[in-house]
């Protein structure tokens, strides 16, 4: 099953995609005692019950498409299928490969342990929604990713146990500063550089994420699909998710024994060589970042200019000058 967020006269629904439609999943269980929500939030938040009663309207509506509400995907606006995550985490240096091509020696999985960090909610952007080059924009860079969507309530979850927690899986652009530097600075500290970095993963918006929510019973478990991106239609990275240094369970294992995930959270699980700052190259204006993978559909995103970053401000007279 594919879980959309879509808009729709100035609100969003959640639908499903039944062939190359979407089907409005509340109008389709609007008789239930029970109708599903709007929300995507509230839909993963109501559990098992909720997906189950979903994949029964999607059968339905592939049986009977005449009597239900359905509309052309492809004259749709989608939003993210998870538009306002409570965390959206994300994983740093998960694959061999994006380890060596940053010069880095890669050590035994024993002698390391996952690098975790978080991004805001608000860094979550839309399929074909911009990806704006903010004022302080020096080196914007992509990063394709498998994204896993929480489920189910999960604290200290054994490892074997975390697939059971698991809603589905998308994908996401982790949009990166490589050279985030606000105001300059007399002197750097010790960790500087490291929050330097973690600023520039923050930016509105650098964090593209669609374009459906698949269910696990759609991939193989865990998932290997081969993620690719594409910039201006050139292949910039492409790898197979069964490459990860940590799998997705064992993400959704770790992080919950020091958080606790909740339906909805958005685990980023980390991305492969071919990344921009490697190869002397970086987003400019106009560019289109196309991530995509056949078991989880096309997330493209153009690179635009942030209106207000070349406005200059006009300088006031002192009162009572001229």
């Amino acid at each position: 099953m594919r879980l959309v967020t879509y808009r729709c006269h100035r609100t969003t629904r959640t639908g499903a995609i039944v062939g190359s439609q979407i089907l409005d999943l509340h109008h389709a269980t609007r008789h239930a005692t029970n109708p599903l929500p709007t929300d995507m939030l509230a839909l993963l938040a109501r559990g098992p019950r909720a997906l189950a009663a979903a994949r029964s309207a999607v059968r339905a509506a592939a049986r009977h498409p005449a009597d239900a509400p359905l509309r052309p995907l492809a004259r749709t606006t989608l939003d993210a299928p998870i538009p306002n995550p409570a965390k959206l985490f994300a994983l740093a240096r998960n694959y061999p490969s994006h380890i060596a091509e940053e010069g880095e020696r890669r050590r035994l999985k024993r002698e390391m342990a996952p690098r975790v960090f978080i991004k805001p909610s608000t860094t979550v952007n839309r399929p074909g929604g911009p990806i704006v080059l903010g004022r302080h924009a020096h080196w914007v860079d992509w990063e394709v990713e498998l994204a896993v969507v929480i489920g189910r309530t999960a604290k200290y979850v054994a490892l074997r146990d975390a697939p059971a927690h698991i809603a589905g899986y998308a994908l996401v652009n982790d949009i990166s500063e490589r050279q985030h530097r606000i105001r300059p600075r007399l002197k750097d500290e010790h960790f500087d550089a490291f929050f330097d970095w973690l600023n520039g993963k923050w930016p509105d918006g650098f964090a593209p994420l669609g374009p459906a929510l698949v269910t696990p019973d759609e991939l193989p478990s865990p998932p290997h699909v081969e993620i690719r991106c594409y910039v201006n239609g050139s292949l910039m990275q492409r790898a197979d998710t069964g490459e990860m240094i940590y799998s997705c369970p064992e993400l959704v294992s770790y992080i919950s024994q020091y958080v606790t995930l909740q339906p909805g959270d958005i685990i980023a699980t980390g991305t492969p060589a071919g990344i921009g700052k490697t190869q002397g190259l970086k987003l400019r204006p106009g560019d289109v970042v196309r991530c995509e993978a056949d078991e989880l559909g096309i997330l493209e995103n153009r690179v635009v200019r942030d209106k207000a970053r070349s406005r200059t401000p006009r300088r006031r007279s002192p009162r009572g000058a001229g």
